[in-house]
């Protein structure tokens, strides 16, 4: 490669990075397992950085299982990492996270492991050891001060709730 290649090839990953996400903040991050990779994000502007099975896992129809990543974080106070599925793995193969988002408090320093569940009906599903199987978003969190008060404001929608605003017609 000449150096004017490298310097172009150099430079625009920089370019890149700066148009789309930045990072802003950083995140103690401690692998519990050399062979996997650390949680990264797959392209530029993605909101949720991908975490791998630590182990090999088989899944039957209907079956839920707790699956260790390798990895664990030290979040910044006022940050909350949610465990969000993938999508791909959910569309092509029912694979979703039980509790989803799971959350992973700033004050969490074990390992992130994921409730996975195959939804699938007939089919099992095979994970390695390696593959992605979830995504980590990174967020700020909001401190609530509860007031406790005797009635609450009103607002248009009130009570209402659990498809009071419709949008599903039934048997016509």
């Amino acid at each position: 490669m000449t150096e004017e290649n490298t310097a172009v090839a150099g430079a625009a990953p920089m370019a890149r990075d700066a148009e789309y996400g930045t990072p802003t903040l950083t995140v103690q991050l401690k692998m519990l397992d050399d062979g996997l990779e650390p949680p990264s994000y797959a392209h530029p502007g993605d909101a949720g950085a991908d975490l791998r099975a630590r182990e090999d896992v088989v899944l039957a129809p209907g079956e839920r299982r707790l699956v260790p990543t390798g990895v664990s974080i030290a979040l910044p106070d006022g940050f909350v990492a949610l465990i969000h599925p993938r999508s791909g793995l959910a569309t092509k193969h029912g694979l979703t996270v039980v509790n989803a988002p799971g959350t992973v408090d700033a004050g969490y320093r074990g390992e992130i492991a994921v409730t996975l569940l195959n939804t699938d009906r007939d089919e099992a599903i095979e994970l390695r050891r390696g593959d992605r199987i979830a995504q980590m978003v990174i967020q700020r969190v909001e401190y609530a001060r509860f007031l406790p008060v005797e009635e609450l404001d009103g607002s248009v929608r009130g009570g209402g709730g659990f498809g009071s605003t419709g949008g599903f017609g039934g048997p016509a």
